[in-house]
């Protein structure tokens, strides 16, 4: 029998309507792996009284017959989903000890599903991050290693722990989020799916916010079934988020079916960057390929503005930040400074934010408060906003020409060693290069694991799609899924 803790969530679920499997074994497995994997810092909140009672309750619900797809899955959620009554830090000391009163949408649509929580799941602070080394927990490891060698690799970020956890098989899936990339270059940094939303599919409610206008939610998973069979579950209208789309929410599994015959897939020049290595060329010329041989017609297209993507980005992302993040004060959650005699409210205010954000965050904020500060807010956030409309215009551009898809590289090389770029923000800004565009458009966005490198570390491909057309980006990235064939995975160490 199966290891059950590998299978996927479409392998899992129709073993449970079968009656093979019971969601309390599900369960067990995943929790025994959780238990010995401790060296990956995945998860940094186990919740095993909680996991158990929910998957005997999703038994029950299997049992009468009347369970949806998600029934009894466990899975892990990222830190910065609240969940009632459980630890919500997003990784960060300045929410130590928050316990949420409440429960984020999504994490409510999932627990109605039947879906069972194993634990929440370890991340860059506040979101904040490229390889998750900004976590007040500690690193986040890739269960992946580069050839002979022990070095400890990034997994990825915002999303590691996500990360991390599905590719060792901790769980079958996990939530993430995606700010600028943090769903797809964790997902492509350690061989799984992962998929970000057009902007408005899922909610933002009870989701600790980084940059309101560019976070999203989205699952995390071994492929693009279960993507998509997750993706349904974590979609629908919220009149809590003002932001959530009042649409349908399609059946998304039912719409793979492999055939994107007829389909025009477009391959933008500007993401061909310098210094680019020849192994993620040749792996988009593989995609290019892979694509063509299954039918679809391959156009090489412009979208001019993306030079000025990852400047506008980091204005407008930690303009965003430094507003959402005011709220952190010592007042009434979370950590407050101890003060001296004669310390008043300000002081409060300085010595609690300087004890409990990190460096990172520290240095978003500053950058945030200056890019809005009377002066500046012109040149900077404004001109920000403008060059955000133009990368927007250049999409729109390019679907009113026919262009369904867009194939681009994940992430500009394989995962780093950890340690290695911490010193210098401006390159670990750069792993966002490929990624940060489809925020600033607020189009859906998936990594799809096409390959290894030289050192056998896995590689992905990303494919943007038109907005509210997941279902279409799906059975495209399924059709690429379905060529890659690819099946590594990491050999066990931890």
């Amino acid at each position: 029998m199966t290891e059950l803790n590998t299978l996927k969530i479409s392998e899992a679920r129709d073993a449970l309507r079968k009656g093979d499997v019971t969601s309390v074994e599900l369960t067990q497995a995943c929790l025994t792996a959780i238990e010995g994997a401790d060296a990956l810092g995945a998860f940094v909140h186990k919740t095993p009284e909680i996991a158990m009672e929910q998957a005997q309750a999703a038994d029950a619900r299997i049992k009468a017959g009347d369970a949806p797809d998600m029934c009894g899955i466990p899975m892990g959620i990222k830190d910065l989903f609240c969940t009632k009554g459980v630890p919500s830090q997003a990784a960060s000391g300045i929410l130590n000890g928050f316990k949420p009163e409440y429960e984020s949408t999504i994490t409510s649509q999932l627990f109605d599903a039947g879906t069972v929580m194993l634990g929440k799941l370890n991340m860059d602070e506040f979101a904040m991050g490229s390889s998750n080394e900004t976590s007040v927990y500690g690193n986040a490891v890739n269960p992946w290693r580069a050839g002979n060698s022990d070095a400890a690799l990034t997994p990825g970020g915002s999303s590691g722990g996500s990360a991390s956890a599905v590719s060792s098989d901790l769980c079958l899936a996990a939530t993430g989020t995606d700010t600028g990339g943090s769903i797809r270059q964790p997902a492509a940094f350690t061989g799984i799916t992962g998929i970000k939303p057009t902007y408005g599919r899922c909610s933002r409610w009870g989701i600790v916010a980084f940059a309101s206008s560019l976070d999203q939610a989205g699952p995390m998973t071994k492929d693009v079934r279960d993507a998509a069979i997750l993706l349904e579950a974590m979609c629908g209208h919220d009149p809590k988020d003002s932001t959530s789309a009042d649409l349908a929410v399609p059946n998304f599994e039912a719409m793979l079916t492999g055939d994107i015959r007829g389909k025009t897939i477009g391959i933008p020049k500007e993401y061909r960057m310098d210094g680019m290595p020849d192994e993620i060329e040749a792996l988009w010329a593989e995609g290019r390929a892979m694509l063509e041989d299954a039918g679809a017609k391959i156009v090489d297209i412009s979208l001019p503005h993306t030079k000025y993507a990852l400047p506008a980005y980091y204005v407008i992302a930690p303009a965003e930040a430094s507003s959402n993040l005011a709220r952190y004060d010592g007042v009434r959650y979370g950590h407050r400074a101890t003060l001296a005699q004669g310390d008043g409210i300000t002081e409060m205010y300085e010595k609690t934010r300087a004890e409990g954000f990190g460096a990172e965050v520290q240095r978003r904020v500053m950058v945030g408060t200056y890019v809005l500060s009377a002066g500046f807010y012109d040149a900077y956030y404004n001109r920000a906003r403008k060059v955000r409309t133009l990368i927007k215009k250049d999409f729109e551009d390019v679907f009113a020409e026919g262009v369904d898809a867009i194939l681009t590289p994940a992430t500009p090389s394989a995962a780093f060693e950890l340690g290695k770029e911490v010193s210098d923000p401006v390159e670990m800004y750069l792993n966002d290069v490929f990624t940060v565009t489809v925020n600033l458009a607020g189009l859906p966005g998936i990594a799809v694991p096409t390959g290894l490198d030289k050192q056998g570390l896995p590689l992905g491909l990303q494919l943007i799609g038109r907005p509210w057309e997941e279902g279409d980006l799906l059975n495209t990235a399924y059709a690429l899924e379905n060529a890659a064939g690819f099946v590594a995975k990491p050999a066990k160490w931890w």
